[in-house]
């Protein structure tokens, strides 16, 4: 583990962003640099928000948001991408189809599973774009926002968790008629034992997940045993890594290069290609200020009325010895330039790490 302290970062950001300001990249991101060796690691889309959000600087104009992505990807050196294809039609499918194939790229789709019967047609034409794109995978999420900050009451989260469940029942039919998996993120809603129950629930090939090897830890449930259990139902993961520090009322998390943080991702890695060896695995650090987990507030158990004293005094206990002794960096308080620099060392340094670290 390399932790990584505040000043460090620091520092490596501002050289960042001189390389970057003195290659143009930052000003109209300039003439395309040779393409690096390619990783196995692909890109899930929100570990380039900030980019997206600045327009990539002028880079990439006139493109859609997804011929975008997968040409960054391309110039980085990542495999593929997963995001939501904003398809209408199949015309576009196949443009990107073309292109992804003309770089050597996989697409994972990102979608919205159906909210009604009502719902079910638009979620089909989705789909069947999706697989005219060459998206083998659909990655998803059921439930809204971080449970411990969008519930008030046990009561209030069953109900969503039903509605969730009720969705990947609409959408299971079209999946199986289609052939094509829908994977379904761990994202910060559902412990290890209640997204399996759902899974088991529906009993179907076509509807696993895409297993974010750190998302648990907000839910205080170690990564490695969540990795293991998860590990047989996985169609494609989220790769990222982390660092956490105590404060106040909790902990805070904050996501940062592969190979920088906390987590044991050679061992993740094998655990996740023992059990499906031909996974995907995409990169999905945020470039944003590290979340604040409230555990030592009342409030955050009020989804969890069965957790025990000892349990909790495990999770705390690892995640106490692992806390970073370094204030975590403010990234809200950076200028965008800066911000996009950040980001971009993070995302190159992440595919060099696994590239040549994990083997992917």
């Amino acid at each position: 583990m390399r932790t990584i302290p505040r000043r460090q970062a620091l520092t490596t950001l501002a050289a960042s962003g001189a390389a970057l300001l003195g290659s143009g990249i930052l000003r109209s991101f300039g003439e395309s640099s040779p393409s690096p060796a390619r990783s196995r690691l692909g890109i899930a889309s929100n570990a380039l928000d900030v980019h997206q959000r600045n327009h990539w600087a002028g880079r990439h104009a006139g493109l859609s948001p997804v011929l975008a992505l997968l040409d960054e990807g391309h110039e980085l050196g990542a495999a593929g991408i997963q995001c939501p294809l904003g398809l209408r039609e199949t015309a576009e499918a196949f443009a990107l189809r073309r292109r992804a194939e003309s770089h050597g790229m996989y697409v994972e789709a990102s979608l919205n599973p159906p909210r009604s019967e009502a719902d079910v047609t638009r979620f089909e034409q989705e789909v069947r774009l999706a697989k005219e794109a060459g998206a083998r995978v659909g990655r998803t999420v059921i439930m809204p926002g971080r449970r411990y900050e969008q519930f008030k009451a046990l009561a209030e989260f069953r109900e969503a968790e039903a509605q969730g469940l009720n969705s990947l029942q609409w959408a299971e039919p079209v999946l199986a008629r289609h052939r094509f998996r829908l994977a379904v993120e761990n994202h910060k809603d559902q412990l290890v034992a209640e997204k399996l129950a759902t899974l088991k629930r529906l009993s179907s090939e076509y509807v696993g997940l895409c297993v974010d090897v750190g998302n648990n830890l907000a839910l205080m449930e170690e990564p490695l045993a969540v990795v293991r259990a998860f590990a047989p139902w996985a169609f494609t993961v989220h790769l990222k890594d982390h660092l956490v520090r105590e404060y106040a009322d909790g902990f805070l998390l904050m996501d940062v290069a592969l190979g920088d943080g906390i987590l044991n991702l050679p061992v993740m890695i094998r655990l996740l290609r023992e059990a499906k060896p031909d996974l995907s695995f995409g990169y999905e650090t945020i470039t944003r200020d590290a979340l604040r987990v409230p555990v030592l507030t009342d409030g955050y158990w009020n989804t969890f009325p069965d957790r025990s004293a000892p349990e909790f005094a495990r999770s705390w206990r690892w995640l106490r010895d692992r806390s970073s002794p370094e204030p975590l960096v403010t990234v809200a308080k950076l200028a965008e330039a800066d911000q996009m620099a950040l980001e971009r060392s993070q995302l190159k340094r992440s595919l060099e790490y696994a590239r040549d670290k994990l083997g992917l």
